[in-house]
């Protein structure tokens, strides 16, 4: 029997702020599922992602943004923009972020204060404010310097104030018949999330430009009942980047994969054998090519 959508909200929530505001903590916290990359490093997300989140009467379609750079360095960091440029064009509901301690956002707030979607001012991580009054000023402060909709304290790491923010998500929705059949999650397949879980451990095992200068590719991808077989490629940007990937008699790049493949396993629900290689691409993030191979 075909349902009635009459009185049904759905709508695109797009969350945009600088980078390391917390953005992808909120969303997947918001979802409830483990969707983007969450490390201390900056600039960990590089790609747009929905996360999807059902009820009877509305349909939430989260979207992870990369973090506002103003003066993209490279091709890679332009079309990580243009991701940020689709989120405005699109939304219903924009989610602005920043950070307890951050003062100014003039740069990216010009170009979406004449966005005709309703914005929700979201002032993450007041767990590292020292009282109310603080967060109470700090709220004062924003009303001052930007024209939002609400303005809401959270903490996204200790999930602080996120059911009132699901609530007025909620109430700011338009009556809309669902985007997205009921039983969806996200509209990236398997497979990127496992690029993306083999991405989070270079972040978090290398230091300095190693993990800004890899990314990983899918090359094969194997699925049968009890085992995945899969076969990632890490490009690297520069000839000396490789042995320092692989480490000493390869020990680091398996450490990168049996960190990889219990997170793959966890989120798969199923055994992993993962086979992990490097390979140097110079400069891969300015070459067209391999953007577009690599979904950019």
């Amino acid at each position: 029997m075909e349902m009635d959508f009459n009185n049904h909200k759905a709508g695109f929530v797009n969350i945009l702020g600088k980078p390391n505001v917390g953005k992808s903590t909120l969303m997947n916290e918001l979802v409830g599922e483990k969707l983007a990359i969450i490390t201390s490093k900056a600039q960990t997300t590089r790609h747009r992602i929905f996360g999807i989140v059902n009820g009877q009467d509305f349909q939430i379609v989260y979207s992870d943004t990369p973090g506002i750079i103003e003066d993209p360095a490279y091709k890679l960091q332009e079309n990580m923009m243009s991701f940020v440029k689709s989120s405005l064009r699109d939304a219903d509901l924009l989610l602005i972020v920043v950070e307890f301690g951050e003062k100014d956002v003039t740069a990216y707030w010009d170009k979406i204060k004449h966005n005709p979607a309703p914005k929700i001012f979201i002032i993450n991580k007041i767990d590292l404010a020292e009282n109310q009054d603080a967060i109470d000023a700090k709220i004062a402060y924003w009303k001052e310097k930007v024209d939002a909709d609400l303005f809401i304290p959270v903490s996204a790491l200790h999930k602080k104030n996120l059911n009132l923010l699901f609530e007025k998500i909620v109430e700011l929705l338009p009556f809309h018949p669902p985007f997205y059949d009921k039983d969806t999650l996200t509209d990236k397949p398997e497979r990127f999330f496992i690029s993306e879980i083999i991405r989070e451990k270079i972040f978090l095992n290398y230091k300095q430009e190693i993990p800004y200068s890899t990314e990983v590719y899918i090359d094969a991808f194997q699925e049968t009942d009890d085992i995945n077989k899969i076969r990632a490629i890490i490009f690297c940007n520069r000839k000396s980047q490789k042995p320092i990937i692989i480490g000493k008699g390869g020990e680091m790049l398996k450490k990168v994969g049996s960190q990889a493949r219990k997170d793959i396993e966890n989120f798969t629900d199923k055994k992993c054998y993962l086979e992990l290689f490097v390979k140097v691409r110079e400069n891969w993030r300015t070459d067209d090519f391999t953007l577009k191979q690599l979904g950019y």
